[in-house]
Parts: structure tokens; sequence; C-alpha cells
């Protein structure tokens, strides 16, 4: 109910005409909820129940606006909807209410423009125009100037029926330009009205960028903003082209490949001309800042706007085309790039958006390609984009074990590539190999600059050899489809970077290029970023391939070296001396998971290829224990291994201890091994510190030894990635994705799905981020019953808001040891006892499905990476052991022998090896069968936030 502040309140209203005054009664009553309390021969007074606000409507011809005027004056007050504060115009009558949103969404549906303080996310203050042409506020504050604390987060259901004079609770009082906005912005620097434009080639994750961008904006207490058709969107303007977006306007956005508010190359905005427009539309828009993801010619665009910005509204101004209030408040815009490109070719970062998922596209196409080669014994030149970046050639080479591969950076003499090719092609084959696949990159030239095309390829192989070869060109296959995982949260957590970036400019910052470097989103300087890029193109066309190799990044020129070794094992001569090869041995330990085929397929080629001797140890120590089961390997016999699931040499997860240590030890010294890989997860990481204990008691042990971890649940110390857990992710956001198409078809349906992940919330956390889901639940937090009731809630309003709208389907991701009690069936049963029928929930456990068919390529190229790095160290380190290999008096705490049993993790983007002995005792929870820190934690702040969730705090 209304209530009394400070005394007897009336809000005194004067309307110039009798249809006025009907037209503000029928607002006050039909849509406030106020009654008639009085009336005299001029005046109407409303009140609620209790009489505690009174609003006086006066009829006065003289004082009063005409309809004219109000509607001039609305006009006005509505053209400065989001670029001015409205409590800065005019007094500003304030009332407080119970039910904010609810009173929000009530105007809503009478058609009235509201302006939203600090964000539609966490309503606080709420104003709009009624029909007298006053600026009305409603607060759910105790006191005008108080600042509250964010409570929902989404709009509840609306009950129309219950919309009466309840809905307020105490007086009206008047609110001055001075009122300091609360809630969600109240900790952030600035608030600025932000768009968002997609721009050049189109590439999958764009999607998940605009809605990051929209959704952190929204929530930091900005106004958002798309340009639609980029550039051509911006020189045309309007409405039709420069939309903002609300908070449910990005729903879905997640799983649509593409960009969903379109792209397209403008050459207008090449000219001056067009540029002015674009600088005319922002400004009408009340646009200030600007977030632009697209490639190299679409950032060199924004930034050479931003540079011309001053000019550009000056020269506005002077034609009057924009007023001096326009141009006092948009004097500087503030621009942010991230890069969309599925080629890769960005310098200062390490990935872009969409080039993890057109490289999964040639994979797959590559496996399906290599089931009908190997039928028929054919050859296949597949082509792949890069005009200037051989990066998808590269890593598609890598991943599919490709014979050769063709790129512009590291081009050969006509007569030499045809050579190289043959050769190999042939060598292959005489060593078994039934099927040739060739990649080359669109832009694959001579050193001579002469493109080499897919026809020139494929005489060779047919003059030369005479095999049955045919040509496939992947086209825009590669640039279609859903993003994978890496490319939906690299997408979501740079569109949230951008945002913050946007709001930390000042006139005098350069634009930044939001990058990933080591791991982390990093801001670049923008225009050293695209410089970068280009020279690489110049000194191509200059010849100058040795600097062009060198503009690349060092992962790049290191997965070259790898590809260029693993492909020379079964026919060149091998590198090393025959007094300096080894035998190495590699195992699997602990459940399967993607990429551990691809480490032993790149641990026995490197080994070949340097001369080494390389075994495979089957079915982890128990198989070695107990059947002896080592086998060296053939190079044939691991021919196709690369892009083949699970573990084709087996696994278990017994410990050495809970087999026979001493029988292990037997055989490490009949074979003479002198180094040992192993892949796997925890106990994994358990069975290599208890060798490297062991090594007092049995000489067999000392020998360098790495553990390259392998776990979906990527739960071992040392590392922030291991392999398996890229794949399980894109595993899980496919199901993810099915389940959610299902439950939007289904009105109003909500499920639980369960996720693998033992006693680590890595899985969960990612999922959600991927999927989009609610909410998430791990072991590291537990359910509490706080939170599980925000989150009912939550769903509640969810549903209410999404009433009638597509793919409406809701998502709650729990980690199978988040609680034993509350079980998926326990938390679906809870869900729908207090969902008051609005909705109904299953549960959904995809089970072992989250370990894979396929790998990832990022999982198949990191194991590549990982094996290759393990095997150097194995050869770094092996003469260390050989003094004391055999002395009785091992000194097994000197750290250089200590450092020889060692975890090969990735610590940022770079691999690092940790001693076991530094990793067991000092950064190892054991009984949880987990590190002590966890490098995720943040992630799971921005999952929540961009669904609109309310966490709860026990502290």
């Amino acid at each position: 109910m209304l209530s009394i502040v400070n005394g007897s309140s009336t809000i005194p209203l004067i309307a110039g005409s009798s249809d006025l005054v009907n037209d503000a009664l029928n607002f006050y009553t039909n849509v406030l909820g106020l009654i008639e309390h009085s009336k005299t021969n001029d005046t109407v007074y409303l009140s609620n129940d209790g009489v505690q606000v009174i609003v006086a409507i006066t009829l006065d011809e003289t004082k009063g606006n005409s309809a004219q005027e109000v509607s001039k004056r609305r006009e006005e007050i509505l053209s400065k909807l989001n670029i001015v504060d409205w409590r800065s115009l005019d007094t500003t009558y304030v009332l407080k209410v119970e039910k904010l949103v609810d009173l929000v969404e009530q105007l809503k549906t009478f058609n009235y423009n509201v302006q939203i303080t600090p964000n539609e996310l966490y309503p606080n203050e709420v104003y709009c125009v009624d029909p007298l042409g006053y600026i009305l506020g409603f607060t759910a504050c105790d006191e005008p100037l108080t600042v509250v604390p964010p409570l929902q987060k989404a709009r509840p259901r609306i009950d129309s029926s219950k919309l009466d004079s309840t809905l307020m609770s105490t007086t009206a009082s008047v609110a001055k330009n001075d009122f300091d906005a609360g809630s969600a912005a109240a900790n952030f620097p600035s608030r600025r009205n932000i768009a968002v434009m997609t721009s050049g080639g189109d590439a999958p994750g764009m999607n998940a960028a605009v809605r990051a961008v929209v959704r952190a904006a929204v929530f930091r207490g900005c106004k958002a903003f798309a340009i639609k058709e980029g550039y051509e969107g911006l020189v045309r303007g309007g409405e039709k082209y420069i939309t903002e977006m609300k908070w449910q306007d990005v729903r879905g956005f997640l799983s649509d490949g593409g960009t969903n508010i379109g792209t397209a190359r403008c050459m207008e905005f090449k000219e001056r001309e067009g540029r002015l427009k674009g600088c005319r539309h922002l400004i009408e828009a009340g646009i200030d800042g600007l977030i632009v993801c697209g490639g190299d010619g679409s950032l060199t665009g924004a930034d050479l706007f931003r540079s011309e910005w001053p000019s550009l509204i000056s020269e506005l101004r002077e034609r009057k085309e924009i007023t001096e209030e326009q141009y006092e408040r948009h004097k500087h815009l503030y621009i942010c790039g991230m890069v969309g490109s599925i080629d890769n070719d960005m310098a200062t970062t390490d990935s872009t958006i969409g080039c993890y998922s057109a490289l999964e596209r040639i994979c797959r196409a590559v496996d399906y390609i290599d089931a009908t080669a190997n039928s028929h014994s054919r050859a296949f030149v597949v082509e792949v984009m890069g005009r200037h970046c051989g990066w998808l050639a590269l890593m598609a080479g890598i991943a599919t074990s490709a014979d050769y591969i063709l790129i512009p950076e590291k081009p050969a003499s006509s007569h030499d590539w045809q050579d190289q090719m043959t050769t190999i092609v042939k060598n292959h084959r005489a060593a078994g190999k039934r099927k040739t696949i060739v990649i080359v990159a669109e832009g694959a030239i001579t050193i001579d600059l002469k493109p080499i095309s897919s026809e020139d390829v494929k005489d060779v192989l047919v003059d030369r050899l005479g095999l049955d070869t045919r040509i496939t060109t992947l086209g825009h296959v590669q640039r279609g489809g859903s993003a994978v995982s890496f490319d939906r949260i690299l997408a979501t957590l740079q569109g949230v970077e951008a945002v913050k970036a946007v709001l930390d400019l000042t006139p005098d910052t350069p634009s930044p290029l939001i990058a990933i470097d080591e791991n982390q989103v990093v801001r670049r300087p923008l225009v050293e970023a695209v410089k970068i890029t280009k020279s690489v193109a110049q000194a191509i066309a200059e010849r100058d391939f040795e600097k062009a190799m060198s503009l690349r990044d060092s992962e790049f020129k290191e997965h070259l070296a790898n590809f260029m070794a693993m492909n020379s094992a079964c026919h060149d001569k091998p590198v090393l001396p025959v007094e300096k090869r080894k035998k190495i041995a590699i195992i699997n330990i602990g459940a399967p998971a993607g990429g551990m085929n691809s480490a032993t397929y790149a641990m026995a080629t490197y080994c070949m290829s340097q001369g080494h001797t390389p075994y495979a140890i089957h079915n982890g120590f128990a198989g070695l224990s107990r059947h002896e089961s080592v086998k060296s390997i053939e190079w044939i016999d691991i021919e196709g291994w690369n892009s083949v699931g699970g573990s084709n040499i087996g696994t278990n997860r017994q410990t050495p201890a809970e087999t026979d240590i001493g029988m292990v030890a037997h055989y490490f010294e009949k074979y003479q091994f002198d180094g040992l890989i192993i892949v796997g997860g925890f106990e994994a990481f358990v069975s290599l510190n208890q060798l490297e204990q062991a090594r007092s008691m049995y000489p067999a042990f000392r020998i360098p030894m790495v553990l390259i971890p392998a776990t979906i649940s990527n739960n071992v110390p040392g590392t922030e990635y291991s392999l398996g857990a890229d794949t399980c992710l894109n595993a899980l956001m496919d199901y993810c994705d099915i389940i959610k198409q299902s439950a939007s078809a289904t009105r109003g349906r909500a499920f639980v799905i369960e996720v693998q992940g033992g006693n680590s919330g890595y899985i969960a956390t990612f999922s959600a981020l991927v999927s989009g889901a609610q909410a998430s639940y791990v072991p590291e937090e537990g359910i509490h019953l706080q939170q599980l009731e925000m989150d009912i809630s939550s769903l509640r309003e969810g549903f209410a808001v999404d009433k009638d709208l597509t793919k409406a389907g809701k998502l709650i991701i729990k980690s199978s040891n988040a609680s034993s009690v509350l079980t998926p069936q326990v938390l679906a049963d809870i869900i729908n006892a207090e969902s008051k029928g609005e909705f109904d929930t299953k549960t959904a456990i995809p089970g072992h499905v989250q370990q894979g068919g396929l790998p990832s390529p990022i999982d198949r190229t990191r194991a590549d990476r990982f094996a290759i790095k393990a095997v150097q160290f194995i050869e770094e380190h092996a003469d260390i052991m050989e003094p004391v290999r055999y002395t009785l008096d091992f000194p097994h705490d000197e750290p250089k022998y200590a450092d020889t049993a060692t975890v090969l993790g990735v610590k940022s983007s770079h691999l690092k090896f940790t001693s076991i002995r530094r990793l067991f005792d000092f950064e190892t929870e054991l009984k949880r069968r987990m590190p002590k820190k966890v490098f995720w934690s943040k992630i799971r702040d921005i999952a929540d936030d961009l669904v609109g969730r309310t966490r709860y705090r026990t502290t």
C-alpha cells in the first residue's frame, strides 16, 4: 500500500483539457491501480485504499498544457531516452513500490516507454512520462536516495488481475537530478551506450560474442545496441539497422552459427562521406562505445573511424546536422576490437574467434574422406581456406596425419614441392599405407609466388604415381555450423572483457584489441596488431618468407617442425647417432580420454624420426605385471591413430603399488627402458609419485619419467588443461544443445543434467558457460538450500518472462559429486514441487557419452605437442641419471634427480615441467584428488552473470 513519508503528500498535476484529464485518470487508475478518493469542480483526487498518497488532477486550460504541447513535450523527453537521464530534465515525482519488476511489465503492456536505472537486469528506479507530460518515477527503496541490493535478475510473471491499489507501498517524494545510481552499476567506472557489430567474413562464435557484449553491457548498467549488417548498417542508420538490444533478445544465440545481426562488405564506409554518415547515425542513437568483431580489414576501419571522429563530429556540427548538446555529449568515441576470423591470421593473439570451429569442420570432413580413400586406396587433395595464413592447413595436417601440406608461409620451388610430395607419398605407400591425403591452403604458392592449385597437386599424384586421385574443396562449409566449445568460451570471455575495456577507455587511450595470450584474455594495441598482421602478407608478397615465418607466433613454428618430424618417421634417416638413441615406453593409466591415441602416435613417430625405439605397455601397469604386455611400435600399426578416440593400447586405473611394483620394475629392467611417458589422470599422477618414491629400491625407475595429463575431469595438479577435456566439453555441448531443443519444444520444461568430473567442477562450470545453463552446482561449493531456493525462484521468473517465446528451455548442470543426497531425480522432484505447476522438470544423464567419440582437433594437436615435448625432455635428461642409475646410495632428494620425474602441464599457454615431488607434497589435496588451487573459479561468476543468476554467498 501507499504510505506517507514526512507528513501528508499530494502530487499536484494540471491538465489543459478534459480529454487529458480522462487520459490521466485512465493511467493512474487502470495502470497504477489507484482509486478515486474525492472530487471537486475542477480537481479529481486519487489515492490508494489507505489514503496514504494523493494524486490531485486539476483541469486548468490556462496553466495546463494543451494536447499538442503535451505531445511535443513527450516527444522531446522520449527523444532523450537512454541518452540523457530523465531525472535531470525536470522535477520528478517518485513513488515507492513493492513489486518494481511487475510494474515495469505493466507499463510496457500499456505501451509506455520506460527508462530504467541502473539497468533492466537490476531495476532500481523506473521512470515514465504520464499522459500529462509529467515525469513519474518508481523505486524499490525505502527512502528516495537509498540504494537497494539487487534481488531480481529476471522479470517474473505478471498477473494483471492482481495489479490493484496494493501495488504501491509508501509515499511520493521529489527526486532531484543528483540521484546516485545504485545496484549493479554502483561499482562500475562509467555507464555508456555500447553497440556491437560483426563485420567481414562470418565466423562461428560471433553470436556468442554478441550475446556476451549485450548481457555484459546490460549487467553493468549500460544500454546495448546491435548494428546490423556490419558497416553497411552503420552507414544506412535508422532503427532498422541500429537496434537497442534487451537481455532476452540474445536468447539462443550461443548455439546459432554465423552471425544473427548480419555482416556485409561496405565500400561506402571506405570513403569519408560514408564514415560521416556513420558518425551521425551513432550520435542519433546516442551511442558512444563501439565493439567490432571482425578481421583485420574490419578492425582497421574501426580504428580509422575513431581517429577521424573529432573531425567528423565537428563537420556535422558545422553543417547543423547535430545540436551543440549532441556535440558535447559525443565528442569522443570509444572503440574496442575482437577478432572473428576462421583463418587465425591476427597477430598478438593465440586464437581468433571461429578458427577452431573451422578446424573441426575440416578434420571431420577429412576423417570421412579418410574412410573412403582407404576403401578404394585413393588419394584425396583437400583444399582449405587460408589466403595468407596456413594455420588451418597446418593444424588439419597434424590432426589428421595428412601425408603432405602446402601453406603460403613455407613455399618451395615448383620442382621441389613436387619431388618432396611424391617421395613422401611413395614411401608411405611402400610402408603399407592404402590412402593418401594432401591438404592445400587456398593461398599455397611456390617460392616464385606462383599459385599452387588443387588441380596442380592432383596432376602430380596422377602423372608421377598413377594414383586414383580426387579433389575436395571444402569452401564455406568451414564457416558453417554452430561454434565448438572453445570458440563459445573464447567469444564469451572476450565479449565480457570488451565491455570492460570500453568502460575503461579514456579519450587518450589507444583502441584495444581483445586477445588471448598465455591462456589469459588480455588487451593489446589494435593498431599494432593490425600492422603486424598486414606485414605478414607483405613479406610473402616480397618473397621474404623467413620474415613472414618470424612474424608468426612461436607455437605455429613449433607445430610445423613437429609435423615435419612426424611425417618423416618411416622414410628419412634418423636424426640422432646410434649412441644417442633410447628405448622409450608409453603407458595409459585411468579412464579413456580423447587424445590418448594421438599422444601415442606422436610419441612413436617422433621417436622413429629421431632414431629411438618406441614401446607401448598395453592395459596399464596391471597388464605389464601380469602379462608382460610390452610391444615395440611399428609405423604401420599406428597409422590413423591420431583421429581415433579412446585408448588403443588399453588403460586401467590400477597403480604400480596396487598391482606388483616389484614385477613392474623387473620388466622395466628386462626391456632396458631409458624413459617412460605416462598418459592419464589422477591415477597416473599417483603412479608417477609411486615410481619416483621407489627409485631408491628399484634402479629400473631411475630414468626420466613424464606424465601427460589426460582426463575429462581436468583435476591433475600442475596443469590448467588435460587431454580429453575439450573433447568432453564438445560432447556435452552437443548433448546440452539437443536437450535444450527438446525443452524448448515442450513449453515450460527444464532439465537437470548430471555431468562427470569427480571432485572437480571444471566440466560443470564450462559446460554451463557454453550451453547457457541457468545454474551449475559443483563439488567445490556443494548445493546450499538457500541457493537452490533462489535458483528455483529464478526459473519461475524466467519461464514467466519467456512465455510464448521460442528457445525457452532451461538447463541446470549438476556435477555428480556436488551432492550425494540431492541426486538429479531428487533435484527434479524438488523443483517440480516448488514450480507450482508453472513448468516441469526432468533429468538427463549423458554418462560415458562425455568421453566423446572422435577426439577434438584441440586434443589431437595438443596431444602431439605434449608427446613430442615429453620425448625431448627424456632426450635431455637421460644422461643425468646414468651415473647414479645403479649406485647403492641413490641421492633421492637431490633436485636434479628428483626433477626427472615430472608433470608436463599447461601453465598459461606455455608448456611447463613441474616435478612430481613438489606437486605431490605441496600442491595436492590427495583425499579429494584435486589440486589445492582452482584456476577457473572466476569463470563461474561470468557464467552466472550472463544468465542473470544471483549467487548465495556463505561469507
